[in-house]
């Protein structure tokens, strides 16, 4: 197993995570205070299957679009939708 590529998933994933609308809205469902170990497990499970998805799609676009593609068309995007996202900002 690479620990340095996993440590750095789990390095960049954590921080991209922090403070998002998945984190806002598992707040949220605790915050009801119903059954926290419930919202924990439904929010890691929902967590888990959305990377697995990504990893399986990601391996899949890989064997025929060239990593150095991946990575500009994934900064493209990035920018293209910071940019939409500061100039068309939702109205709340």
């Amino acid at each position: 197993m690479d620990y340095k590529l996993m440590l750095t998933t789990f390095g960049m994933i954590f921080l991209a995570e922090l403070g998002d609308k998945t984190q806002i809205a598992t707040f949220c469902f605790a915050a009801e205070g119903k059954s926290r170990l419930a919202v924990f497990i439904g929010s890691a499970c929902a967590l888990v299957l959305t990377s697995f998805i990504a990893v399986i799609i990601g391996c899949e676009v890989s064997r025929y679009i060239p990593e150095a593609y991946i990575k500009r068309g994934a900064g493209i995007l990035f920018v293209i939708l910071g940019l939409w996202m500061a100039l068309y900002p939702g109205k709340g």
